[in-house]
């Protein structure tokens, strides 16, 4: 029963593909090769990851992706809570240059870079190399003349990561996810019987976390408004709820999607009671994985890997932008379901690849993720950390401190700021009314002291038992 579920998305996806062939609407990626005159040195050279520099722990230059300056302007303002468009007095006058005496440093709290490869200097390298060969422009889309062997080096590599058959690039990780929904819903359009829509029977049902991330929200919207899926959105990770859903939905198409470390709350998706549900219902199963690439799992193959349950998911969404350091968001899925999306996923079809630059840069970082794995030990050190100083008993990388009101998330972040720390109060449209927060996110190149000067700072704004004392970590601390 299974195996005969599992074939049918594979039967439903070859079956809109012919559909594309069949109308001409079938699109294709063809590489453009760039080359230089020189070869290139062999530590950048795209084809020998092999060769890329590496270091076995932590470098002067890591600090760099916790500590941060804004101008004493910039500071004044945000104590202020004054409006701002990004104008800053340093950035004018033709120059980004930092002037003595005019800059507050901050250590950063609030960032995405988990393991601190934004400031590495072999991805730095890959990319500066990249740029002085070829430029920075890519010229168009991937399927006009986007498209290079770097992205598809690049692609390859994310492909044997997440141990899928393929990988397709994007502008971002929101563009994937928007890609990826839009693609599932156009099965229903292509394969209904009528030319107007799909008939109820013949639509894809989606069943979606409540939390899950915008881009899969707004995907899934847009998916919606072609009228071409039914949506069930399951309480945030009750697989009761989501059980009882599927079982009472007659539809046969079924897609389950999640993210797989949720970006406010830092929760895990429970992977294993998902992977049995799809056992007894034969879902697609799709995660959005842009927090858990190169943090969890052994190799850094996110948290699939984590829990060991690569092979039962079938598409995974991924980010370049956040533990990786550069930027973009890539699809890891099978050879059919590639095809489809780069044929039916409107914010891959409609965008600007990304540039060669910061593929190259990418294709190191990978490299590099998986080479300095002390990186990732780094990181789950300063959670655990974190726990013994707090008595949070927090689970990832992502500390949410729930406080309630926006007045409230406000002025313990301005609290914060004046303490030399950058740790930004997250309010609606991010979170739910009256669940705003601090959200306090850990990096492999913060030190135990930097742990410990942040929870003083907090204790004084916050109370952390009240937080310690809930069993749901997004339990409201007291001001």
């Amino acid at each position: 029963m299974e195996g005969k579920k599992s074939c049918s998305w594979d039967d439903w996806v070859g079956e809109a593909l012919s559909k594309l062939q069949s109308t001409k609407l079938l699109r294709s990626l063809r590489p453009i090769t760039l080359s230089t005159e020189q070869p290139l040195p062999s530590m950048l050279a795209p084809s020998l990851g092999h060769d890329y520099e590496v270091f076995d722990e932590m470098q002067p230059w890591d600090r760099s992706s916790v500590e941060v300056s804004v101008s004493e302007a910039t500071f004044r303002n945000w104590l202020l809570e004054a409006a701002s468009v990004g104008e800053d007095d340093s950035c004018s006058g033709g120059g980004v240059e930092q002037r003595a005496g005019q800059f507050k440093k901050l250590l950063l709290f609030s960032g995405n870079d988990y393991l601190g490869l934004s400031s590495h200097p072999t991805i730095g390298k890959a990319a500066a190399k990249a740029a002085q060969d070829h430029g920075m422009g890519p010229r168009g889309s991937a399927l006009i003349c986007g498209y290079t062997n770097y992205h598809r080096l690049l692609e390859s590599c994310l492909a044997d990561l997440k141990k899928k058959e393929d990988c397709l690039l994007c502008p971002s990780g929101f563009s994937a996810n928007m890609a990826v929904m839009v693609s599932v819903g156009s099965i229903g359009s292509l394969l209904a019987t009528s030319q107007k829509k799909p008939q109820m029977e013949e639509k894809i049902a989606v069943f979606s976390d409540a939390l899950n991330h915008a881009s899969i929200i707004d995907g899934i919207r847009l998916a919606e408004r072609q009228q071409t899926i039914e949506v069930y959105v399951y309480r945030h990770c009750d697989m009761s709820h989501l059980s009882s859903l599927l079982s009472s939905c007659s539809l046969k198409k079924k897609v389950v999607v999640t993210d797989s470390l949720f970006s406010m709350d830092g929760d895990f998706a429970p992977m294993a009671e998902l992977v049995n549900l799809r056992k007894r219902h034969g879902f697609l199963l799709i995660i959005d994985d842009a927090h858990g690439t190169f943090v969890c799992g052994k190799d850094g193959g996110g948290v699939a890997q984590e829990f060991n349950c690569e092979r039962d998911v079938d598409i995974c969404v991924g980010t370049l932008s956040k533990a990786a350091g550069c930027h973009g968001g890539f699809i890891a899925c099978s050879k059919r379901w590639k095809q489809l999306i780069q044929s039916r996923g409107r914010s891959f079809i409609f965008s600007t690849a990304i540039p060669v630059p910061v593929a190259a840069a990418a294709h190191a970082a990978v490299i590099v993720a998986e080479k300095e794995a002390w990186r990732r030990r780094e990181i789950w050190k300063r959670v655990q950390d974190f726990r013994i100083l707090t008595g949070i008993p927090i689970t990832s990388p992502i500390i949410s401190l729930v406080v309630g009101s926006e007045e409230k998330a406000l002025r313990a972040s301005r609290y914060m700021l004046e303490s030399g720390f950058h740790v930004t109060a997250i309010r609606p449209p991010t979170v739910p009314s009256n669940s705003c927060r601090l959200r306090v996110t850990l990096s492999a190149t913060h030190s135990v002291d930097d742990l410990k000067k942040l929870t003083a700072a907090l204790s004084r704004c916050i109370s952390l038992e009240a937080i310690s004392s809930h069993s749901n970590l997004n339990g409201y601390a007291r001001l």
